[in-house]
């Protein structure tokens, strides 16, 4: 399954460093998320935008994830020559990450949908 499926997600920029949040719609899949997005997988994904050290915040309480990443933004608004080089083009992009569906997921959501 995709990232999306199981959260969203939510974007600032400064400079040249880009902040994406990803949320779990059900705190449930929280654990997916700590499990399976991770640093070396979100830099890996984003690796033809994002240079720098990627850092992730842990966020349980609201069932998310929060990561930094430097040198992500080509320059950043003012100096990039690309189009469109702010962190909610990040942010969708990490949702299309895989995610393994696990037995866990599928108990978690058993009649949630006909």
């Amino acid at each position: 399954m995709l990232l999306r499926e199981i959260a969203h997600a939510r974007a600032g920029d400064k400079g040249n460093i880009s902040n994406v949040s990803v949320i779990a719609y059900d705190p449930k899949d929280f654990p997916l998320l700590e499990q399976y997005v991770t640093v070396e997988r979100v830099k890996a994904h984003l690796s033809g935008i994002v240079r720098g050290d990627v850092v992730r915040y842990a966020l349980p309480s609201i069932g998310a994830l929060n990561f930094v990443m430097h040198d992500a933004l080509a320059g950043g608004v003012t100096r990039s020559l690309a189009l469109d080089a702010h962190g909610k083009t990040l942010s969708f992009a990490l949702l299309s990450l895989d995610i393994p569906m696990t037995k866990q997921h599928s108990d978690n959501h058993q009649g949630d949908k006909p």
